[in-house]
């Protein structure tokens, strides 16, 4: 039982505050295996409560310490201890005059300790409550201790415990807010027992009990299996668990933390307009993965679909996946935020009454020397807002007037003319922002899997007498067989959606193939372009065949091909990662963005924070909740800027949709895997990966398989030191349910595919792990951060194509003869639509001051871990990285590879580990974090 002496009455509110039982001032209490009022009853009838006596608590229990790896403490018998807890809490960086003043409020309140209550749990079992042994105090006073300046926003606090010799190793934290507001706590540090401190990593935002009565748990920094839990823990395991899955119903608060899944039903907005209507987005009509639950009611107009939330007000994810203070200044509330509410709108005043295409290049270079004159709103005027920019895009006053000056691109900055070049669109497929669609022409004819009653005859219009004939006469067989022709195929991806793409105004596709030839001397160059159509009754077969050619017609004719394929080329990209807008729809969004989230999701919900699978997995899942939110509200949403200025337009998540489908599969995600399904390499056991590169040159899988050996080698042997046991894997009951989780709840429109892993043994965890990491990590940062670096310049990259190519029999063919290069620039987006574009492409290459990179660790997130092994090989994985940038450096500098250096050619940076903040083109965060 437990003894427990009340003293005053600002204790006895204090207890009443926890919503425990208390009796009378000097009076003691028994609490048994029965429900206490206030308290939590679980599914096994034992309790959780706590009793307050004062500010410090005696508990008395007669098991001896039983604590693995925790020394005895310096009392022993009946003796007690004095315990100190060090509070480690964050305040703002910059505080608002009010925000100032409630702070020494707060001060005050923690001060006589009336602000946190913490209830320190140990490892062993009471046997009178069956659950873990309980003391509780009251938070008192803060340390004075000399801060460095940049952490000045950091106080602690302290609180004291007198702790029985025999209560044994506390293994958990209860933290209760009596505050009326929520405060983020970044740990807390218990000092006393015998073998040094034990530490209580946090980094969490504890709610006020004004909005939720529950404590929250805080468990030390020690990893363990579920059947190595304490058995003082084990309820409190169970519990965190059972309240971060929620119970799937209601409307999700700002201070929730709970995560569930959904589909995307809250991309339209019928009730404002019935154009801005859009389909459900996940289901067997639509399949796509989930997204983060947040329960807001039906529209009116239509009940499948969730009403929104518009900005400015913000989008439910569970309270700590929120940017933090610096994250928010630079992108989400602050920077990207002002994008959209700011910079675009004053862009559109500017240029929508004369949006205008470029009339000439000089104008697109006007862009990087003069800028553009801003028209500013009354209101923005009056308040004197500021437009937040990246580090790309500078804001000029000059003489009372705002000019928007974009820096150049590197894609142009070292050979402005570099773009025009066959060999420069051949190694942007290998070396450029969407180094992950080319593939290796296994078979020829080349075949549609369309329904041909539908699309036409599946045999491409490109023939293999053309084809020998750009080759030099080798014929396509041996060309095939020596592995020398490459394919970029958007054909299937795009022709569904075509002929409703085209309908839009101001918008004109096709549905592209390209066909690339790997010469003898170690170039890859275009030598065929297909553009689609879909068939009519006049044109059964609506293709086209492009080549180089050297006439100057038709030389301009292949910069317009050459211009649509990047347009799919972009919008398949932008596509496939939801929140790194503007350059590959379906690459980005599908393959990085939406894939991850689900993992995300179930990792909280089945995996405890002391899971080591979990802390494992914990940096690579920051942010991406949120700018997954972000990307819903203002990017990918009807009417948003994706559809605004991308080829697909209001059609982008259908092709997205159409993509997973056909395309995504989990055991493809794995780096090696994708290269050899797409042929871009050969299996070779000697090899350090196990494959080898058909085209040794090829920047990205060179690179990215230098990362990914990193990374899978840190997971191996991670793995090993936690699974050491026989069938440990299959009797991790957390460890089954998340993976079961991802594949029928995250992924449940791809449940039922045969092709996913098992999850039986150590290999197949390992292969698991190792390709979730890679994909938050290594994959965004190869297709996300060179965005504004080759997108930045709109010829090179166009988002979006606004003309067919012009053919003899057109009303527009004299014109494009007489004047060319106006009928090119007439074709890309207009002023208004690529100024918009270049603006995003900047935020979304832009890295955070407090990015977290690979291989790193935040200093104050230290002590993430207290395994000693651990650390030594998560410092291999450290020095591993920093290898990879010193080989990476070397290879940029190695003259024989073309598609890395040479006059004018910019060094392929993206797989560098380490970056500085701001537009860089290099950089690998731990997380998908933009």
């Amino acid at each position: 039982m437990y003894a427990v002496k009340q003293s005053t009455t600002a204790s006895l509110k204090s207890a009443a505050a926890v919503g425990r039982r208390v009796t009378g001032p000097g009076n003691y209490i028994r609490v048994r295996k029965a429900h206490v009022p206030g308290s939590r009853v679980n599914g096994q009838g034992s309790v959780r409560a706590a009793i307050s006596g004062g500010d410090k608590v005696t508990v008395t229990a007669a098991t001896p310490l039983q604590s693995k790896g925790v020394d005895k403490l310096s009392s022993s018998g009946g003796g007690e201890i004095q315990v100190k807890a060090v509070v480690t809490i964050r305040k703002k960086m910059k505080e608002k005059i009010t925000e100032k003043i409630e702070d020494q409020w707060e001060f005050f309140i923690n001060g006589i300790g009336q602000g946190i209550l913490i209830q320190l749990v140990s490892e062993q079992v009471d046997p009178v409550t069956n659950s873990g042994k309980i003391v509780q105090s009251a938070v008192r006073g803060w340390l004075p201790k000399p801060v460095p300046s940049e952490y000045a926003h950091i106080v602690e606090y302290a609180a004291d415990f007198t702790v029985p010799s025999d209560f044994g190793c506390p293994g958990a934290i209860m933290v209760t807010n009596l505050q009326g507001k929520e405060f983020y706590l970044l740990e807390i540090v218990i000092h006393g027992f015998d073998g040094g401190p034990i530490f209580f990593p946090a980094n969490t935002w504890i709610h006020s009990r004004k909005d939720n009565l529950e404590s929250r748990i805080i468990f030390k920094n020690q990893a363990c299996l579920p059947g190595q839990t304490p058995p003082g823990l084990k309820d409190l395991r169970r519990e965190d668990l059972l309240s971060i899955r929620g119970d799937g119903k209601g409307r999700r608060k700002e201070h929730d933390r709970i995560y569930d899944y959904d589909v995307y039903n809250d991309l339209g907005n019928p009730d404002k307009s019935k154009d801005l209507a859009r389909p459900v987005i996940g289901g067997e009509e639509r399949p796509y993965p989930r997204r983060c639950r947040t329960g807001r009611p039906p529209t009116k107009t239509d009940p499948l679909t969730e009403s929104r939330i518009e900005k400015p007000h913000p989008v439910y994810v569970p309270r700590d996946e929120a940017f933090e203070e610096i994250k928010q200044n630079t992108f989400s509330t602050g920077r990207l935020k002002a994008l959209l509410h700011n910079l675009i709108p004053s862009l559109a005043a500017t240029l929508s009454s004369t949006d205008n295409p470029f009339e000439c290049f000089s104008d697109i270079d006007d862009l990087y020397s003069d800028g553009v004159l801003m028209r500013e709103k009354d209101e923005e005027k009056k308040e004197g807002k500021k437009l937040f920019l990246g580090s790309m895009v500078k804001e000029v006053l000059s003489v009372g007037e705002r000019w928007l000056k974009y820096e150049i691109p590197a894609v142009i900055k070292m050979d402005r003319f570099a773009w025009l070049r066959d060999n420069e669109f051949a190694r942007q497929t290998l070396a450029g922002v969407n180094p992950v669609n080319i593939e290796i022409l296994k078979e020829f004819p080349i075949l549609s899997k369309l329904d041909p009653a539908v699309y036409g005859p599946p045999e491409s219009a490109i023939t293999r007498e053309l084809l020998e004939q750009e080759i030099n006469g080798m014929s396509v067989d041996k060309a095939i067989e020596e592995k020398r022709l490459f394919i970029l195929d958007h054909h299937d991806t795009y022709m569904p959606f075509i002929e409703r793409m085209n309908a839009l105004p101001g918008r004109k596709a096709y549905a592209s193939r390209t066909v690339f030839f790997y010469t003898p001397a170690g170039i890859v160059r275009p030598i065929a372009i297909e553009l689609s159509l879909p068939p009519t009754a006049l044109s059964p077969q609506n293709k086209r065949v492009y080549t180089h050619g050297h006439h100057a017609t038709t030389h301009w004719i292949w910069k317009l091909a050459k211009a649509h394929v990047c347009s799919n080329d972009a919008g398949i990209h932008q596509l496939t990662m939801l929140s790194t807008l503007l350059i590959c729809l379906v690459i980005i969004r599908l393959r990085t963005h939406a894939s991850v989230e689900p993992y995300i999701i179930a990792t909280h919900r089945q995996l405890s924070s002391m899971h080591p699978i979990y802390k494992l997995l914990h940096p690579h899942m920051r942010y991406t909740l949120e700018i997954n939110a972000l990307a819903r509200q203002s990017l990918i949403n009807g009417g948003g800027i994706i559809e605004a200025s991308f080829s697909p337009g209001k059609y982008a998540m259908d092709v997205s949709s159409a993509a997973y489908k056909d395309m995504w599969r989990f055991d493809m995600e794995a780096l090696p895997a994708d290269l050899l399904r797409r042929g871009m390499a050969v299996e070779d056991p000697s090899a350090p990966c196990g494959v080898k590169l058909v085209i040794e040159d090829y920047p990205y899988a060179a690179d990215g398989l230098l990362v990914w050996s990193a990374i899978k080698e840190w997971v191996e042997s991670y793995v090993e030191h936690y699974y050491s046991e026989p069938n440990s894997v299959t009797s991790d009951i957390e460890l089954q349910e998340w993976w079961s989780e991802i594949k029928n709840k995250g992924h449940e429109d791809k449940r039922n595919e045969p092709w996913w892993p098992k999850l039986n043994t150590k290999e197949d965890l390992c292969g698991v792990l190792t390709t979730i990491i890679w994909v938050a990590s290594g994959q965004h940062a190869a297709i996300n951060f060179g965005q504004y670096p080759f997108g930045g310049y709109v010829p090179n990259r166009p988002a979006i194509m606004r003309k067919l190519i012009p053919q003899e029999d057109d009303p527009d063919y004299e014109m494009f003869i007489s004047n060319p290069q106006q009928t090119f620039l007439s074709s890309l987006a207009t002023k208004l639509q690529a100024t918009k574009i270049m603006a995003v492409q900047d935020t979304l290459s832009t890295h955070s001051p407090d990015e977290e990179y690979l291989g790193q660790v935040n200093p104050l997130e230290s002590h993430w871990i207290n395994d000693n092994e651990v650390m030594k090989m998560f410092n291999r994985f450290s020095d591993r990285l920093k290898e990879i940038e010193h080989t990476i450096n070397l290879r940029n500098k190695d003259s024989r590879l073309k598609n890395r250096s040479g006059a004018g050619i910019p060094p392929y940076e993206l797989l560098l580990p380490t970056s500085g903040p701001g537009v860089t083109g290099r950089g690998i965060p731990n997380s998908i974090s933009i």
